[in-house]
């Protein structure tokens, strides 16, 4: 009787325990807990304890042995970031984030980010590393319009306004992105913009210091080819003064007929740990007008510029250690340095006859750039 009193214990307790572990792994059974409770009974009954062997773990134990497990060997395997591996992770996070997601999201990021609207004219804060059109079918600001103008309309059936992009801006370039309403209204931008009736400025921060701080660079640029192991093409600067032979001035040359007039105001705005806070305002609009100026025509280009840092080659920007020091980077690290250029502010004539005048908020990555290379922005000064 005894020998078969044991055996159907012993039964009773396998069934429990695989019931158990069968609810436990699936997390569907609220008696769970309880099944476990019944199978510890049976356990502290179990004669095998008075045998010396060693007792039978149930299906929480085992559970719980096997997350201890699992999470020693991840912390094992994953030491703790140092402050400059976090920091190359958050550079990588934001110059993805928003370029391989679903258009619908990025219509939701751009609607709660319109900076002004009227009747004619509609003004978003693009963000960086999102194309405005993209002629290979991906997401793309244009891709998107047609949703953002619902979410604006307060609609979710078809409506009959639209919005369309009237100037643009540079993949890697964010900030005040202006759209009109109608085909009328993208006309009128464009003339008012051949007629620089329309002023743009833009912040840039710069690796070196401008000199003089304020002045006007008004020379053509000209795309040509750089010839060497990775043959590419870049814009450059099509001079049309020289030094003289004798080094006593300058003389004039005839232009080249495929280089076009480039003007680009600019204002240093600060200057710090070997960089600056640099306002520019460009009067013609020339592919990479402001990088290849800013880079070539004052040898300061800009942070994150890895294009016009190099005319010779294809690199990442090469950088001091102090500055690399101030941005928490090794050199190995600095290709993840986004684009510093910011579509700050804009400027037009309104239908009512007041000028429309907006202006862009700093994006987090270029507000902790001027953060760590200590500096002050015009809105921070007292």
């Amino acid at each position: 009787m005894n020998n078969y009193r044991r055996v159907a214990c012993s039964d009773a307790m396998n069934i429990i325990s695989s019931l158990a572990k069968v609810r436990t792994t699936h997390g569907r059974c609220l008696g769970t807990a309880s099944s476990i409770r019944r199978v510890q009974a049976i356990g502290r009954e179990d004669p095998q304890r008075s045998t010396g062997e060693k007792p039978r773990l149930t299906a929480l134990d085992l559970a719980r042995k096997i997350r201890q497990e699992n999470s020693k060997t991840q912390t094992e395997a994953d030491p703790p970031l140092s402050a400059q591996q976090k920091r190359v992770m958050e550079l990588k996070r934001f110059s993805l984030q928003l370029q391989h997601v679903h258009p619908n999201v990025l219509a939701k990021h751009l609607h709660r980010s319109v900076l002004y609207k009227d009747q004619d004219v509609v003004v978003i804060n693009k963000p960086y590393g999102v194309p405005v059109r993209d002629d290979c079918g991906g997401t793309s600001i244009c891709s998107v319009l047609p949703v953002l103008s619902k979410l604006m309309e307060g609609s979710k059936i078809k409506c009959s306004s639209k919005l369309l992009p009237s100037l643009g801006l540079e993949k890697e370039t964010p900030g005040a992105l202006l759209l009109a309403r109608s085909e009328a209204v993208v006309e009128h931008i464009l003339d008012l913009n051949r007629n620089n009736q329309i002023q743009k400025k833009y912040w840039v921060i710069t690796v070196g210091v401008p000199v003089p701080s304020i002045g006007v660079i008004d020379i053509p640029i000209i795309e040509r080819e750089v010839t060497g192991s990775r043959p590419h093409y870049k814009m450059t600067l099509s001079p049309v003064f020289r030094m003289k032979d004798s080094g006593g001035g300058v003389t004039k040359v005839r232009a080249h007929r495929q280089a076009h007039p480039a003007v680009t105001k600019y204002r240093v705005l600060n200057s710090s740990s070997g960089c600056s806070l640099v306002e520019l305002q460009p009067l013609t609009s020339v592919k990479h007008q402001m990088r290849v100026h800013m880079a070539l025509a004052l040898a300061c280009p800009i942070l994150g510029d890895h294009k016009y840092s190099h005319w010779n080659k294809l690199a990442p920007q090469k950088l001091s250690e102090h500055i690399l020091g101030k941005l928490g980077l090794e050199q190995s690290k600095a290709r993840h340095l986004p684009l510093h250029l910011l579509a700050r502010q804009l400027t037009l004539p309104g239908s009512s006859g007041a000028d429309i005048n907006v202006s862009c908020p700093l994006p987090k990555y270029l507000a902790q750039t001027l953060q760590r290379l200590q500096l002050t922005s015009p809105d921070n000064k007292d």
